[in-house]
């Protein structure tokens, strides 16, 4: 059973008329997804791959009972479009625009937690539960319907250990990007808990990265999970102080450090996995 989304959720692409948002649509489409409605103030009544365009979010509430927003609206923008498609009853919304401002970000997370909205991202890859749905940006090959459940702070490192799951004929629940800024919706917390109730999901991948402290969370969590969970932490060899691609992968003043995340993961019973291609070694040996 997957977490968050189905193929049964409805889906409005803010953005939908711009380069990324209608390339991004089109694959969402071939994948499965049901993409029920666009927006683009200014463009309502155009189609884009077959798919109505409206002025508003509200608008594709309430003509295409839309329940899940993904944002490909540039950052300056982005708080606005996450306001509206919140205000219009959105209860999970999908940021994949990166370079929000920082204050901007904390105002749009204020506002999902207030009205209890699931927000995933900013500057996220997305969500695909596998065979089922995808709202964001990853690739349609990688994924197979199976038994695990993945996490990840980085998106191109999140497609390979899919991938060599898939490989390996080992399949996926739900596969989630938190994002890669320093502030994000949802933390690995959050997730685990809900991998940890899903009946499908056997077992969980976490792929982290240096900065902050969500994968030392996340361990204290894990003790008390009941599934296993594999770990791969990015950035060894990070030089303190320098952002490494994420704005959220630095080291400052010793906080965030890859060792500290890996003893913590280790310390919960966390098998952390020295180089990618280990996870799914890990991961076929732990559902034998």
């Amino acid at each position: 059973m997957a977490i968050l989304i189905n193929k049964d959720t409805r889906v409005v692409v803010q953005g939908i008329t711009g380069k990324q948002g209608s390339f991004h649509t089109r694959e969402m489409v071939n994948y499965g997804t049901n993409i029920v409605a666009g927006v683009t103030p200014g463009r309502g009544g155009m189609e884009i791959e077959g798919i109505t365009v409206y002025d508003t979010v509200a608008e594709a509430v309430e003509q295409r009972q839309a329940d899940a927003s993904v944002i490909f609206v540039p950052a300056p923008l982005a708080k606005e479009a996450a306001f509206e498609a919140i205000y219009a009853g959105i209860k999970t919304i999908v940021i994949v625009t990166e370079h929000i401002p920082f204050h901007d970000t904390l105002q749009i997370i204020s506002y999902t937690q207030k009205n209890g909205v699931v927000q995933i991202g900013p500057n996220t890859f997305g969500i695909c539960s596998a065979g089922q749905a995808k709202i964001g940006i990853p690739p349609n090959s990688i994924f197979t319907p199976g038994p695990v459940g993945v996490v990840s702070r980085s998106g191109t490192l999140t497609y390979e250990i899919v991938s060599n799951l898939s490989t390996r004929g080992i399949g996926q629940t739900t596969c989630l990007g938190l994002g890669g800024d320093r502030v994000v919706g949802l933390s690995f917390v959050d997730i685990l808990k809900m991998f940890e109730k899903d009946n499908e999901t056997r077992a969980v991948v976490l792929v982290g990265e240096i900065g902050g402290r969500q994968e030392e969370d996340a361990a204290i969590y894990i003790k008390s999970m009941t599934k296993p969970v594999v770990g791969y932490i990015a950035g060894k060899s990070a030089p303190p102080g320098k952002r490494m691609g994420h704005a959220g992968a630095i080291i400052e003043r010793g906080a965030g450090g890859f060792n500290s995340k890996v003893e913590s993961l280790k310390q919960a019973g966390v098998k952390v996995a020295e180089i990618p291609s280990q996870v799914a070694d890990y991961i076929a040996d732990l559902l034998k």
